[in-house]
């Protein structure tokens, strides 16, 4: 079973179903999720910003879940939910109830029997929604819209939430007793910006999952994954997902992902980068600076001695000469090249 395994079969079992993870702060998200799964009437709440695989993670620990992995998996968006029909969505309606129900439906409770419902959105629910969801949590049981008679359900609860809840309890704009009955197992998906080590292998996925767009993809450049590391992604895995999408289209050959296909996607910026190649090479260190951590002072210093090492390594007959291709003077030169230790004796 899921929760019996090593980090590493965890990493496995998880990017089979669709959920990749290798960086620490994903892995404990894993380690729980597993265990979760192994404990089928147990309810889970996910909480993390939009667009941070909580779908995705509420379908793994279904599919793990050896009690209810052969029932349904059923989502419902409570951000959409019309407060009207409400009851019918949650809990389904007689022939006759209101106009236009027309026949017999069951409720999503009924749909997902035996499996497992997820409530996606959750802390958009309506505040006179939320003590009739609390009744079916403590009971099990369900009532159709216009009848007389309820019956029992089986559904594991799996609630998401793009928003704290236990703010919103403070905030009295979320029932702190339904909080308490979803709270059980509480799982925290971290945002993309703290996931760096995770990027070249989600980048992977994304490109294996979209190979009807660009197949072949099997190495992404550490160029890229650099760069990346310095954007803010407020869409999460979404906006990665699309990113990966869009270069993928552009993309004509090769088997890589490289930084040239992340600028492919902005044409603006791209030609921008061609007629600056200083704001290009800016633009990589500064992903090198974010993704190790380099200080701006440091950054500055080195990026000056290579600079002067790949001119020296050019060839020059002198120093003189040196100064020139540099724009400088030779007085300068000398400075630089003795602060760093690098050669100031060649010959005038």
């Amino acid at each position: 079973m899921a929760c019996e395994q090593s980090d590493n079969e965890l990493r496995r079992i998880f990017g089979e179903l669709g959920f990749v993870a290798h960086s620490e702060p994903m892995v404990c998200v894993l380690r729980q999720a597993a265990k979760a799964a192994c404990l089928s009437d147990i309810t889970v709440l996910l909480e993390g910003e939009t667009g941070t695989g909580k779908q995705v993670l509420a379908n793994a620990i279904h599919r793990l879940d050896q009690k209810r992995r052969l029932h349904p998996f059923v989502t419902l968006h409570c951000s959409t939910i019309n407060e009207t029909l409400a009851e019918s969505e949650f809990f389904g309606h007689q022939r006759g109830a209101f106009s236009g129900a027309v026949a017999h439906r069951k409720g999503l409770f009924q749909a997902a029997q035996g499996g497992t419902l997820l409530l996606d959105d959750i802390n958009d629910l309506p505040l006179s929604l939320q003590a009739k969801l609390l009744d079916v949590l403590q009971r099990s049981v369900v009532r159709a819209v216009g009848s007389d008679h309820e019956v029992p359900i089986d559904v594991r609860i799996i609630a998401a939430s793009n928003r704290p809840l236990a703010e919103m309890v403070r905030q009295k704009r979320f029932r702190a007793d339904l909080y308490y009955r979803l709270n059980v197992v509480h799982l925290s998906l971290p945002p993309l910006r703290e996931r760096v080590p995770d990027l070249g292998a989600l980048i992977l996925e994304f490109a294996r999952r979209h190979q009807d767009v660009y197949a072949g993809i099997t190495v992404v450049e550490p160029g890229l994954t650099a760069h990346l590391a310095s954007q803010k992604f407020e869409g999460n895995l979404r906006e990665l997902e699309h990113c990966v999408q869009r270069m993928l289209f552009r993309k004509t050959e090769g088997t890589s992902l490289e930084l040239s296909d992340w600028m492919a996607q902005y044409p603006s910026d791209s030609n921008e980068a061609s007629r600056d190649p200083v704001r290009e090479a800016a633009r990589t260190l500064w992903g090198a600076m974010s993704r190790d951590g380099v200080p701006f002072a440091l950054a500055l210093r080195l990026t000056e001695r290579h600079i002067l090492e790949f001119a020296i390594s050019s060839s020059p007959r002198g120093r003189r000469e040196l100064a020139q291709r540099l724009q400088t003077s030779e007085r300068t030169l000398y400075r630089r090249l003795q602060s760093h230790g690098l050669s100031p004796r060649l010959s005038a």
